[in-house]
């Protein structure tokens, strides 16, 4: 038998989603059956898989010993770097600036240094996270970045938070702005784009098409030029999707490829000018909540990363 009394971290999810973090070696149809055999119980009662749980709800999973899972704590992260540049901390979320050249996540490979990892650690040892005393939560990222984009990442610390955050990127409550240079100038000064784009999983590769074809999704994007320094372009982005790639395909697309893109870029200019990376920054964050939300307080807030060093090596 298993007992688990529901923190704030872990209220408000369903059981099933519970049951799958908190003893992960517990095989999915055999907790499908524990919940149909009333095995699975809130509060000493039975539960339906759709249940959802409540702050200082005790959860009993009657279970055969040689079935059960012991929760193990991954800890590896406290073998990568603390090292993080905060640019906004409170009790609830941390924004960093994300270095270009790190993952936000591991990419599968052993020891991979991450971005969440490193978050981890800084959060461990300031107490703020403690895995023995979680059974489902760990720190999140709300957004990503490619591994060679630096700028602005939201990771939260509570799942409450978390909660907030994916609904409200999901309703496009939190508005992201991109600085990139471009190796040739936009179409216009400024202006909304629409599209459609696909993913090659296999190559890790998108395409972008002006009309619809099937198994393409709709993208939108918005630009606009800040600056101009001979061939090269500073361009302010705002995502109003967010597909993979989408700023550096739809760029490209436009004839107007991101400096230092070896995907979609234009190699000989890269070579030109030395750049290897892309110069694409997620440069600033609005966010613009529900009033009822409990995150409702970064409303008043223009979160803004520091000046890339691309744009200060060309655009200083």
């Amino acid at each position: 038998m298993k007992e688990f009394i529901i923190n704030e971290n872990d209220s408000g999810q369903r059981i099933d989603k519970f049951i799958t973090k908190a003893l992960p070696e517990l095989p999915k149809s055999m907790m499908y059956r524990l919940i149909r055999k009333k095995d699975i119980k809130i509060n000493g009662k039975r539960c339906e898989i759709s249940s959802r749980l409540n702050t200082g709800d005790k959860v009993t999973v009657y279970v055969k010993d040689d079935v059960s899972a012991e929760k193990k704590h991954d800890m590896s992260f406290l073998e990568q770097s603390a090292e993080i540049d905060v640019v906004y901390e409170d009790e609830n979320i941390i924004i960093v600036n994300k270095p270009a050249g790190l993952d936000s996540h591991s990419n599968g490979s052993h020891m991979t240094d991450t971005l969440i990892d490193r978050i981890k650690h800084y959060l461990y040892n300031k107490k703020e996270y403690q895995p023995q005393l979680e059974s489902s939560f760990a720190p999140a990222l709300c957004s990503r970045l490619d591994r060679n984009t630096c700028g602005l990442v939201t990771a939260t610390k509570n799942a409450a938070a978390l909660r907030e955050l994916n609904e409200a990127i999901r309703n496009g409550n939190v508005n992201k702005i991109y600085h990139c240079i471009t190796t040739a100038p936009p179409p216009q000064k400024e202006e909304i784009i629409s599209a459609y784009h696909q993913k090659d999983e296999s190559r890790n590769l998108v395409k972008i098409s002006d009309s619809p074809v099937e198994g393409y999704k709709p993208i939108k994007t918005g630009y606009r030029i800040l600056s101009v320094q001979k061939s090269l372009s500073l361009v302010e982005v705002t995502l109003y999707t967010g597909r993979t790639h989408q700023i550096r395909a739809h760029l490209a697309h436009i004839g107007a490829p991101v400096l230092g893109d070896g995907k979609y870029g234009n190699t000989t200019a890269n070579k030109r000018y030395g750049i290897f990376r892309q110069a694409l920054c997620a440069y600033r964050l609005k966010f613009d909540m529900p009033q009822n939300s409990a995150l409702n307080y970064l409303n008043s807030m223009d979160i803004t990363a520091p000046q890339p060093d691309f744009e200060k090596k060309f655009f200083s």
